[in-house]
């Protein structure tokens, strides 16, 4: 096997292994041992992070920080996965954001010159507008970590309707839209499933309490609708065509459509007592395209917001 190919098989191998002996390698390229630790030597003078250890039980491992092997991409691959990262840069706060940096620029600066000048071009033709939110989230990678190893977290949590609260939530999954983070996450406190805007979370920490996480593995991004509803009401409601068109673009609104043959749609479906505000002035904004059939509380709120409404422009 060529040299070039044995190292960069090496590197995958280690990469895959993280914790290896030198005989084990020599074994496996059928080379010898003077061989591999050459082999050892290139790899860690390009970058690859190993750590060797003395005694009968030691060997070598690649430490937490790994450097992946080289991949080559096609131009047409390059461009894409360059506006894939491009497409985050509204965003004022991201998990990984200067890795996310790093990465890109490295990107571009390996790049042939002509394929830089045509993505310099694109950037004047290609945009993914999300709206300027300004509330940073600076725990989000804490809580996609917490989420990915099920770890509870001890956070300081504003609400719109209430001061910081301290509680301690096991995060389920983080998204964006529309601007915002959100993440659903078990609390402990209300005892059920909740979606907490990231940019209210003020601080966050991992739990030092002692309580213990729950087995949430079979829940994942797509059931991000698994926050039950505290005190339920029903909420029905008739959509026109363009009524659904506008729910449809709502994420959280999405799944609880049912769109008919002809493009108009319903609503029927238990939500929080404590929404009826924000149902109120949603109701309010899609106007004519919604009929709301109940609960009678909603109903009664959007006629007294309406009514103070009314008041306020009389006589201007």
């Amino acid at each position: 096997m060529p040299k070039s190919k044995r190292l960069m098989e090496l590197m995958m191998t280690v990469n895959r292994k993280r914790r290896f002996k030198v005989q084990e390698l020599a074994d496996e390229f059928g080379v010898s041992k003077r061989t591999i630790l050459r082999d050892l030597q290139e790899l860690s003078e390009l970058g690859v992070p190993l750590y060797s250890e003395v005694g009968p039980h030691g060997g070598y491992q690649v430490l937490r920080e790994r450097v992946l092997p080289p991949i080559a991409f096609t131009e047409e691959e390059a461009v894409s996965m360059f506006f894939a990262v491009q497409a985050l840069r509204h965003y004022s706060s991201l998990p990984f954001e200067a890795e996310s940096a790093s990465a890109l620029n490295k990107f571009y600066l390996h790049m042939p010159g002509d394929v830089r000048d045509r993505i310099d071009s694109m950037k004047n033709r290609v945009d993914f507008l999300t709206p300027t939110r300004r509330g940073d989230a600076p725990c989000l990678a804490i809580l996609l970590d917490a989420a990915v190893h099920q770890k509870v977290l001890t956070v300081e949590y504003e609400s719109k309707e209430e001061e910081a609260k301290c509680r301690q939530i096991q995060p389920v999954c983080i998204y964006a839209h529309n601007g915002f983070w959100y993440c659903t996450a078990y609390c402990f406190l209300r005892q059920g499933y909740r979606v907490f805007r990231c940019d209210r979370i003020r601080e966050a920490a991992h739990d030092t309490s002692g309580t213990e996480p729950l087995e949430l593995g079979d829940i994942r991004l797509s059931r991000r609708d698994a926050a039950e509803p505290r005190e339920p009401i029903r909420l029905r409601a008739q959509l026109s065509r363009i009524g659904v068109q506008r729910c449809e673009a709502e994420l959280w609104l999405a799944p609880m459509l049912q769109v008919h043959a002809d493009g108009s749609g319903t609503i029927d479906r238990d939500v929080s007592q404590g929404d009826i505000p924000f149902y109120t002035d949603f109701f309010i904004g899609l106007g004519e395209e919604a009929v709301l059939l109940e609960p009678k509380e909603l109903r009664e709120a959007i006629r007294r917001k309406l009514g103070e409404m009314l008041e306020r422009y009389k006589g201007i």
